[in-house]
């Protein structure tokens, strides 16, 4: 056990002053994914600040016909909220896919995005790693690789994000706000918040120390049929291999996003311009610069099978 202080926050400004004023502090939440971490010293936070009372907690409409889902909103609220499963179906349906109803009921909308990659190296730290150790070296690449990222790589890091609902939220082009330690707010959308991880595979979002997510706002609903489609190892409590989100329109057109196949959520908006030629052609698209392991190189065709899989229950 490592000791640690703590404190629970008044306001998103002052939580995001009081992280910024000390180097090992972090927020904390559900800690569904922080408490782990810690467990495994692979965070060792000297400073945690609660935020959880920050009334971060409400579902909100916006002027232009979309949704603010606040950071504190829960995976079990949001996935159950009338007007998601309405209006944007493929986000519960991804939080439904996702962990047991024990941890979505703890799980927050900020830390699902927020959390780390699953690479089993990056929990096994007698062996390097750059994500957990800089410059170390990445252990997955000649090593089990079997279900990390075919795209998106680099030579320091073929890690996979892990995310279901990240992946929903990339295909609906949602955007993230933040309240920054001097009290500016800003947003990011979210094909620009998962980075890849080039050279300095550390660095796994734009956020500043002590920006605080608040919010994930939704545009206004796009119609049409929404698909989540997981395949993973196991009925329950297990990440996947493959997923693919998708929001399918009558003429053929739609959105589709790849998930566990590259550091963050894989949207090529080139590629799924080529539904109506089919999945081959999408997939051959999306996955034209992969470099894929020996033993995960399955994943590019079982991606096309899922997203036939989608596209026929579009048909449906």
């Amino acid at each position: 056990m490592k000791p640690f202080s703590y404190e629970r926050a008044a306001s998103p400004a002052s939580a995001a002053a009081a992280v910024a004023s000390r180097p090992g502090a972090k927020f904390i939440a559900g800690g569904t994914n922080l408490l782990d971490l810690m467990k495994f010293q692979i965070e060792s936070p000297t400073h945690l600040v609660d935020i959880r009372y920050l009334g971060l907690d409400r579902i909100e409409d916006t002027p232009d016909g979309g949704v603010r889902i606040g950071a504190l909103v829960t995976n079990t609220e949001l996935a159950s909220h009338p007007r998601v499963k309405r209006d944007y179906g493929v986000v519960s349906k991804a939080i439904v896919a996702g962990a047991t109803g024990q941890l979505r009921n703890k799980a927050t909308t900020a830390g699902n995005i927020l959390q780390r990659n699953r690479c089993p190296y990056f929990y096994e730290t007698n062996l390097p790693c750059n994500k957990r150790q800089p410059g170390s070296g990445c252990s997955a690449i000649g090593g089990v690789s079997r279900s990390l990222a075919v795209v998106g790589t680099s030579q320091y890091c073929i890690a996979q994000n892990p995310g279901d609902m990240a992946v929903a939220l990339r295909v609906l082009d949602a955007t993230i706000e933040t309240v920054r330690p001097d009290g500016t707010g800003r947003t990011i959308p979210i094909g620009d918040f998962h980075l890849l991880p080039g050279e300095r595979p550390e660095v796994e979002h734009p956020l500043a120390h002590g920006e605080l997510v608040t919010a994930v706002t939704l545009p206004k609903p796009l119609g049409g049929t929404h698909h989540y489609h997981k395949v993973r190892d196991r009925a329950s409590y297990a990440f996947a291999i493959v997923s693919v989100a998708a929001v399918l329109q009558k003429d053929g057109a739609g959105r589709v996003a790849f998930g566990s196949v590259a550091p963050r959520p894989w949207r090529i908006e080139a590629a799924e311009a080529l539904l109506p030629r089919g999945p081959a052609a999408v997939v051959e698209s999306a996955f034209a610069s992969a470099i894929p392991t020996h033993e995960n190189a399955f994943k590019i065709p079982l991606a096309e099978r899922t997203l036939a899989l989608v596209v026929a229950e579009g048909r449906a």
